[in-house]
């Protein structure tokens, strides 16, 4: 694949108060990437897609998770509940069916027996279920009616599995097989800025796209195109529910405004003096670098983890922990699995608390590198 280049930007024309996929749709990408504020209609959009091509042209969906237990159960039962309870189902298969049932990662087209009350449904599924961590289950399997997926909630707050990128290829792979004729849909929140999609995908512009644009990356000489669209912030003027999200944290700002999470952490305890260092390492992850310095004061010591700007001076010498592999003994993959008596007391700084940061961001990025490897460690 070619190196990827946004070449277009445009302002999403929609007037509509509930995110629609119109104006992302005008681009004819292959790869579609919706993120923005919560409830705000991105899934219910792409759901809605995914049945009106079923009942206009018998093509199926193919709905994926990172786990399966996000869509099973009850999960799976409610999934389209929204689309029947508004009538959506009826409307767009002309009255032959009113409701969906969800049965073995499966979901079908519906009605309810007026004598058992039970869900009686169609004979084939409209939507297959598909699930990163259990992707192996599906590689023997051929899905020729899948021309629409849905990656749901792409964006994790709680970190990624280990090559996760991979693993959603190869699900693509499994249900595209040799066809041309396959639309992705990707939609999440803005819930955490680090998302592995985004390098993978060489999306290089996504913390600077404003609500209501929409990017468009080309790669190369290759045909394919990723269309980006961070969705409004519809209706500005507020819901009445958003009284209920009315205090003092900044982080629900992400559910009523769209703006990225972020938690608070702990910033420089004590006025920076580089003379008081005692020692650097480096944490490289997500394409970033970031210094790591252990700061001696006469009451206390502690690291202070800040960006650096520009390479590492000595990479053959300097402790650098990265999620890269690496044969040097000085590169680290895992700061959770030090090698070394001296690597440990790195961490026991992590482990302790003691630990302060530049800004919310820089504690961001460390808080995702050190959930990547906690998700390495149980493998």
């Amino acid at each position: 694949m070619g190196k990827s280049s946004a070449t277009q930007t445009a302002i999403s024309e929609s007037t509509e108060e509930y995110y629609t996929l119109t104006e992302i749709k005008k681009f004819k990408a292959q790869y579609n990437v919706i993120f923005g504020k919560r409830s705000n209609g991105k899934t219910y959009s792409i759901l809605k897609e995914i049945v009106q091509n079923y009942a206009d042209h018998g093509c199926q969906g193919a709905y994926i998770r990172r786990y399966r237990e996000d869509f099973k159960g009850k999960r799976g039962d409610t999934l389209f509940d929204a689309l029947v309870k508004n009538g959506v189902i009826s409307q767009l298969t002309d009255g032959k069916w009113t409701n969906v049932k969800y049965y073995s990662d499966r979901w079908y087209f519906a009605n309810v027996d007026e004598d058992t009350g039970r869900l009686v449904p169609d004979s084939e599924p409209f939507c297959f279920g598909f699930s990163l961590a259990s992707m192996e289950h599906d590689k023997s399997t051929s899905y020729p009616g899948v021309t629409t997926i849905f990656f749901d909630e792409f964006i994790s707050r709680l970190g990624y599995l280990p090559d996760e990128f991979l693993l959603f290829m190869n699900v693509v792979s499994t249900i595209v097989r040799q066809r041309d004729n396959v639309t992705i849909y990707m939609g999440g929140n803005t819930v955490n800025k680090y998302c592995p999609y985004f390098a993978e995908m060489g999306l290089g512009h996504i913390e600077d796209m404003e609500p209501g644009t929409i990017d468009l990356y080309t790669y190369g000489e290759s045909k394919l195109k990723v269309a980006v669209e961070r969705t409004k912030d519809h209706n500005l003027e507020g819901r009445k529910s958003e009284m209920y999200f009315a205090f003092d944290n900044p982080n629900l700002q992400m559910i009523t405004g769209g703006v990225w999470e972020l938690d608070l952490y702990p910033h420089m305890p004590r006025k920076y003096d580089e003379g008081k260092i005692l020692f650097r390492y480096f944490i490289v992850f997500n394409d970033q670098i970031l210094q790591c310095e252990i700061l001696q004061y006469p009451d206390c010591h502690f690291t202070y983890i800040h960006r650096k700007t520009g390479e590492i001076k000595h990479p053959d010498k300097d402790i650098i922990f990265s999620d890269s592999y690496d044969p040097r003994p000085n590169h680290i993959r895992n700061i959770r699995k030090p090698m070394t008596k001296f690597a440990r007391r790195l961490f026991d700084y992590f482990k302790s608390d003691n630990v302060y940061y530049q800004d919310n961001d820089v504690g961001e990025l460390v808080r995702n590198y050190l959930m990547y490897c906690q998700k390495e460690m149980a493998i």
